[in-house]
C-alpha cells in the first residue's frame, strides 16, 4: 500500500479526530459546525467549511475515509498538495452552494455534515483524469472503467434526489461534482493561454 500523501492523510486525520472528540464534548455541540439551512436560523458563515470535517456516524466516516484515500491519493500524488487542496476546496463549498439552494426551494431545516461533496468532486477529477481504469466499486461489486462508475453514481444522485427523502444530500454530492469539473475546466482554459 503506498503511502498517503500529506493533504489526504491530514483531512482523514482531521475528520476522524473530530468525529473522537464530539465524543468527548458537551452534546450539540458539533451542530455548531454543521451546514444549517438559511432559513433555519441556525447558519453561520464557517459553516460552508467546516461541515466538511463531521459526519453522522462510524459508516458514513468509514466510507469518506475509504473513497479519499482511493481516490484522494493518486490525485494528489498527480498534482501536488496545492492543486489538490484547490480540488477540495472547490467540491467542498460547491457542495455547500447546491445544498443550501436546495434546501431553501424544499423549504428543509436539516443540517448536511460530511466529506462526500469533496468526495464526489474527487470521484469526478478521477474519472476525469483516469477515464479507462478499471476499478471495482463496493456497490455493485462489477469491474467497471472509472468514467461509467462516476456517471453512473451521478445518475443516480440525480434520480434519488429528485425521488427520494432519504436524508442523503444528493444535491450536495452533485454539486461537489460540478464545483470540480468548473476548477478543472478553469485550469485546462489557463493552461491554454
Amino acid at each position: 500500500m503506498p503511502p498517503i500523501p500529506t493533504v489526504t492523510r491530514a483531512y482523514m486525520l482531521a475528520c476522524v479526530g473530530l468525529f473522537c472528540a464530539f465524543y468527548l464534548l458537551p452534546p450539540g455541540f458539533e451542530s455548531l459546525f454543521a451546514l444549517w439551512p438559511i432559513a433555519s436560523g441556525q447558519f453561520m458563515p464557517w459553516q460552508p467549511v467546516t461541515y466538511a470535517f463531521l459526519h453522522g456516524d462510524v459508516m458514513h466516516l468509514f466510507f469518506n475515509m475509504l473513497g479519499l484515500w482511493m481516490f484522494g491519493s493518486e490525485l494528489e500524488r498527480l498534482w501536488g498538495p496545492r492543486r489538490y487542496l484547490q480540488l477540495l476546496a472547490a467540491g467542498a463549498l460547491a457542495a455547500a452552494g447546491a445544498q443550501l439552494v436546495f434546501t431553501v426551494l424544499v423549504g428543509s431545516l436539516a443540517p448536511t455534515v460530511g466529506a462526500s461533496g469533496a468526495l464526489f468532486g474527487l470521484l469526478l477529477a478521477f474519472a476525469m483524469v483516469f477515464p479507462d481504469r478499471i476499478i471495482m466499486p463496493l456497490f455493485p461489486p462489477i469491474p467497471m472503467k472509472a468514467k461509467y462508475f462516476v456517471a453512473l453514481f451521478g445518475g443516480l444522485e440525480l434520480l434519488m434526489g429528485i425521488t427520494g427523502r432519504s436524508g442523503i444530500a444528493h444535491f450536495a454530492h452533485l454539486g461537489g461534482m460540478l464545483g470540480a469539473w468548473l476548477l478543472i475546466q478553469h485550469w485546462r482554459h489557463s493552461r491554454r493561454r
